[in-house]
């Protein structure tokens, strides 16, 4: 069983490690207010969701692990990169619903976000402990995250739900200059890896859920097609949900999460 999540991403040099570095000296705005958000999230926050971080031994997400782990240097590419995904996507579809920042992705081979999560994981979630539902067509995932240290840091969608830019086939036929932003392409980063770990990172409010707002599921633009149908993540009826639907679907509903690697 283990195998099948076994995918690596050809060029996974491009990820340096999040490990032990100089901590960082300069703080900005930004900055501590990532710092509060990523100490309060789902990671340390709801218990369930700490608990499998704590199983897996990975470091607790608290203020002192980011200040001593994430370089200045590191902020403020993450700055930049928050900003500059704000102001190219500024012009999509409900782009003002849009919350961007910064996620965690933990280490594939202690916590693998592409796969189900175990029940009890779930129970702070979503009120009890409840099984994911994974389509069975599904393969092991890309892995965009191959694992290089503890915790990876990423630019992108934290909010509930992420901009709409049309149909799994209209983003993969788009121009590469529509979604380039500092020189990444962030179609690369739409994968069920980062879906699931931002379900995870917000705790009791997780995205693309019936109990938002507006309920909406995020497209994998980054996964390859399966049996001719698109993969997608939602929330719905009480249960986390990683789909197959039709790649040509580009309703409202249908969103994407672009993202920008920091560390």
């Amino acid at each position: 069983m283990e195998g099948r999540y076994e995918q690596d991403l050809d060029d996974s040099s491009f990820w340096p490690a999040l490990d032990a570095r100089p901590p960082s000296t300069v703080t900005t705005a930004f900055h501590q207010g990532q710092v509060a958000q990523l100490a309060a999230s789902g990671w340390g926050r709801c218990p369930s969701v700490a608990a499998a971080v704590a199983e897996a031994r990975l470091p607790p997400v608290t203020r002192e692990y980011l200040q001593d782990t994430v370089t200045a240097a590191e902020w403020a590419v993450a700055e930049q990169s928050v900003a500059a995904l704000e102001q190219h996507f500024r012009s999509a579809r409900f782009a003002s619903e849009v919350d961007w920042g910064l996620l965690l992705v933990p280490d594939r081979k202690r916590l693998d976000t592409r796969r189900p999560m175990p029940t009890h994981v779930r129970r702070d979630q979503l009120h009890e402990p409840v099984e994911d539902v994974f389509d069975s067509r599904l393969g092991p995932g890309k892995l965009a995250i191959p694992g290089t240290g503890d915790w990876a840091l990423v630019a992108t969608v934290v909010g509930p739900c992420g901009p709409a830019c049309g149909s799994y086939q209209e983003l993969a036929a788009a121009p590469s200059e529509e979604f380039t932003v500092l020189g990444t392409d962030t179609r690369r980063l739409m994968t069920r890896q980062l879906w699931g770990a931002r379900v995870l990172q917000a705790g009791q409010h997780p995205p693309d859920c019936d109990r938002n707002d507006r309920w909406t599921f995020t497209l994998f633009a980054g996964e390859p097609l399966t049996d001719h149908r698109a993969e997608s993540g939602t929330v719905l009826k009480g249960k986390v949900r990683f789909r197959l639907g039709k790649s040509d679907r580009g309703i409202g509903s249908a969103r994407v999460a672009p993202a920008i690697a920091i560390c």
